[in-house]
């Protein structure tokens, strides 16, 4: 029988702030990150609030400290999604106790970090400064910093992992492809060990423009925190966040070997494509559920065992009735009695982070027997008022398996599970 995959170390930089615990004490509670745009003059960007990191003058004690994770010098390297992706990494690896010395150890250890665009302010940038001083005045690590893979191989780098180094690039499908796909190189025994997630930094005015011009963003500024409102009727889309969220993955007999303290298990994954359309998925749901099926047959459970849905609910009308319909598809009646909520409400939607992040929630969900709210949440849709979408207020719930969710433009599609440490015996 195969050792089950077990998550030993978790990291996080989200608009709620930074470090797992800090984050997920402040999600639980019902607080949001979502605010005005602080990071550039939004006199002229259609779009004015998103869910920003805070650093540590708005944020003195869960802050992101950019001073800690690198030098005035190594900035100049690198793009904000790589430096998100060093501070979620260093408390991931931390708390694991994986800081490979020998050589051995480090070349079973595999990064895989997925993003949706990379280092797209600095693409921005660098325009800006082609067209008003010339090609002379760009950075000599403008490409370096904007490439998608560089997050993995800042990490890489910086701690000497010298195993398979990876980085999907599936739209808002990525982070939890990153947690796939290693679990697939420590099953085919190319990695003993996995630093994988995703990260992103794209609050930037062009990306908000074009996302605008898809009619994808809530166009709200009065009421920030009340912006993101999945599956509520007064809905009118998504709000820009951005962060990281890293897991050190490993096998439980690994970790036992080494002394390791197993958190949680992901007991399964799958991911499908929908074949449809480049923005939205098929009403029907048909491809989503492809994925949530396939990673209920890797873990070898039915629908009956799932307790909990962190679902991928952006708060875009089309998106969050399509997946309904993905669940209603896999659940049948039973969904009328299994929680589900989108923690996008409180933190904007992180695009190739959200999976990295949100399967950090889920695994505090199976950990801790805490559901996080959906906030915003008052009249649902006709169609779905049957279910149970945790409205603004957390509550406590016995959780053995709980699904997470991530789709993406393109058509691409994830699912994980993961549960709680005692429910290994599948009963």
């Amino acid at each position: 029988m195969e050792s089950p995959i077990v998550i030993t170390g978790m990291g996080m930089v989200s608009p709620l702030g930074c470090g797992v615990s800090k984050v997920w004490k402040r999600l639980v509670s019902g607080n949001s990150g979502v605010g005005p745009i602080t990071r550039f003059a939004t006199d002229n960007p259609p779009i004015k609030i998103a869910g920003l990191v805070p650093d540590l003058d708005a944020d003195p004690e869960a802050g992101f400290d950019i001073d800690r994770v690198a030098d005035p010098r190594e900035r100049r390297k690198q793009d904000l999604f790589s430096l998100y992706a060093l501070a979620a990494a260093e408390e991931a690896l931390n708390q694991a106790g994986w800081l490979p010395q020998d050589l051995a150890d480090q070349c079973a250890t595999a990064t895989i970090v997925g993003t949706g665009i990379g280092g797209f302010p600095t693409i921005t940038q660098a325009q800006q400064t082609l067209t008003e001083r010339g090609h002379r005045r760009l950075s000599p690590f403008t490409v370096p910093a904007f490439l998608a893979n560089m997050a993995a191989g800042q990490l890489s780098i910086r701690y000497g992992l010298r195993g398979p180094l990876g980085c999907p690039v599936t739209a808002c499908a990525a982070g939890l492809q990153a947690i796939g796909d290693g679990m697939r190189l420590i099953r085919s025994g190319e990695a003993e060990v996995a630093l994988v997630g995703g990260a992103e930094s794209c609050v930037d005015p062009l990306s908000l423009a074009g996302f605008h011009a898809l009619k994808a963003l809530s166009t709200e500024e009065q009421q920030p925190t009340s912006a993101s409102r999945p599956f509520d009727q007064a809905r009118n889309g998504f709000v820009m966040g951005e962060g990281a969220g890293l897991m050190v993955i490993e096998t439980l007999e690994h970790a036992r070997q080494r002394g390791a303290e197993p958190l949680a298990v992901i007991s399964g994954y799958g991911t499908s494509a929908d074949a449809w359309h480049i923005t939205a998925g098929p009403e029907d749901g048909a491809g989503a559920a492809l994925a949530i099926r396939a990673a209920l047959r890797m873990a070898k459970l039915s629908p009956e065992d799932i307790d909990y849905v962190n679902a991928h609910a952006t708060s875009t009308p089309v998106g969050d009735r399509a997946e309904i319909a993905s669940l209603r598809q896999v659940f049948g009646d039973r969904l009328r009695d299994i929680p589900i909520s989108s923690t996008k409400s409180a933190t904007g939607h992180l695009l190739g982070a959200a999976g990295g992040v949100e399967s950090l929630f889920s695994a505090m969900a199976a950990m801790t027997g805490r559901l996080p709210p959906t906030l915003n949440m008052h009249n649902a849709d006709e169609d779905m008022q049957d279910l149970d979408f945790v409205p603004d207020t957390g509550r406590e719930k016995p959780m053995r398996h709980v699904l997470c969710n991530g789709f993406g433009f393109g058509g691409v599609n994830a699912a994980l599970i993961i549960s709680r440490l005692d429910a290994q015996d599948r009963s």
